[in-house]
């Protein structure tokens, strides 16, 4: 079941989305100002309904405030039409921005697109291979449910080859992509933290073979 966060200073659009939503499925939690809704967020919510104009903290001030915190999305609920103003929304970190009065069918049609892409972005922060669980976004790895801790070069190397299973990649080319084309070093570190890497996960299982050599051209995840 999805989680919606609503606020808006006006209790009967507050309670007319609340049953709506909730007759579509969603768990709604409702506000009235942004100082209550900021203690109501928490990692459960996945998304946010805005209103612009309230009485204290007004919907950009907190949109601001929370979209360092949160990467749910926050459409903007608003009778303020102006092309300024739905640009500042959306540069303050707003995902979209409806008008008042809006139909039930074009809130229900973009929350729904929101979730959607925001599960599918949730799904690409997460890569399983095998046994290799990687956390893209917090670059944590695990491997038969043990924690392998990598060095920053480490991670982006695995992250690299694990996002292109079966390409070859030459020292040259690893290099590049993770240390920079204006890089001052030498491409042979790359066979040292491939064998750091390799050792990392060899300590948990000896049979570890997922990173292949292709000797005389470079390295690849194994499919």
């Amino acid at each position: 079941m999805k989680k919606a966060l609503v606020i808006d200073d006006d209790v009967d659009i507050l309670y007319l989305i609340k049953d709506i939503l909730e007759d579509d499925g969603y768990e709604v939690v409702i506000s009235n100002s942004a100082e209550e809704a900021y203690i109501k967020l928490n990692d459960d919510i996945d998304i946010v309904l805005l209103d612009v104009m309230m009485p204290g903290t007004d919907g950009f001030s907190f949109c601001k405030k929370i979209r360092d915190e949160v990467e749910i999305p926050i459409i903007f609920l608003t009778a303020k039409t102006s092309e300024e103003d739905i640009i500042k929304g959306l540069a303050l970190g707003g995902d979209d921005y409806i008008t008042k009065p809006f139909s039930i069918n074009q809130l229900r049609a973009r929350m729904n697109a929101h979730i959607r892409r925001d599960n599918r972005k949730k799904e690409k922060n997460y890569l399983m291979i095998g046994d290799i669980k990687m956390n893209l976004k917090s670059r944590e790895v695990e491997y038969f449910g043990e924690d392998i801790v990598f060095t920053k070069r480490e991670f982006d190397i695995l992250e690299l080859l694990a996002l292109n299973i079966g390409m070859v990649f030459s020292k040259e080319d690893i290099y590049e992509k993770v240390w920079g084309y204006d890089a001052e070093g030498d491409s042979a570190t790359v066979s040292e933290h491939i064998k750091k890497i390799r050792a990392k996960f060899l300590k948990i299982n000896k049979e570890f073979d997922s990173i292949q050599t292709v000797w005389g051209i470079g390295y690849k995840f194994k499919k």
